[in-house]
Formats: structure tokens, sequence, C-alpha cells
């Protein structure tokens, strides 16, 4: 079994498919509500429940969580942190960048909307 985390814990949590750099504000019987510091993967583009399909009723824009957003984190997917914490535009910046540099050279149609998606989330994100 794994140890208990504790509030004020820097931890790294994924959620849906993003994954975050954040601090453990409080403890709940099966997640950890964690404070957003910094982004480490922005999440794809598109449909949950249809991943990597561009044929969907609706392709969903997925933003990152925003700085200082609280989420709810399932235990199972959160891990104690060690390193330094990155500033949340700088570790946002870098994970988009690395995700659009992971869709460029795929050619399914997945990847040019999810490339369409990211172009007006960085319109947003980086004003």
């Amino acid at each position: 079994m794994r140890e208990e985390l504790l509030i004020g814990e820097i931890v790294t949590g994924n959620y849906k498919t993003g994954k975050y750099i954040g601090e453990i504000t409080n403890v709940r019987p099966e997640h950890y509500l964690v404070k957003v510091k910094a982004v480490m993967k922005h999440p794809l583009q598109g449909d949950l429940h249809m991943p990597k399909e561009a044929e969907v009723p609706l392709f969903h824009e997925r933003r990152a969580l925003a700085e200082h957003e609280q989420t709810n984190i399932p235990k199972s997917m959160v891990r104690k942190y060690e390193g330094s914490i990155p500033s949340y535009h700088e570790s946002l910046s870098t994970a988009v960048a690395e995700l659009e540099n992971d869709l460029k050279d795929d050619a399914r149609p997945w990847a040019k909307k999810s490339l369409e998606k990211i172009q007006l989330l960085k319109a947003d994100y980086f004003k």
C-alpha cells in the first residue's frame, strides 16, 4: 500500500490527459485536492471517450488547468514531487510546444484538428 501524502506536499498528478505539478490542499477518502502550480503535459484535444479520433460528435478544445486552480485527483494518480517548480507560464509554454511538436508530423485527421485547437488555445493563453 502506498503511503498517504499530506496537505502542503508538492506532487505530480494526472488529470484527464494532462499532467500537473501542484500542492495538496485537502485529503479526501479517494482523492487529493491539488492546487495547480505548473503544467507538465498539456491535455490532448478531442473526445476523451474516443481518443485520437477526428470523426466524433464534438471535438473538444481541452484547456490546461489554470494556475492555482484546484482539482480532485484520484490518489492512484498522484506522486510526490521532488524537483524545482517552473513558473506556470513557462511550464504551459513548454507543454504546448511539446504537444505541437508531437502532432506536427502526424498525418491523421485527429492530429490536424488538434493542431487547429492548439492554435486557438495559444492565442488565448499567450495574449
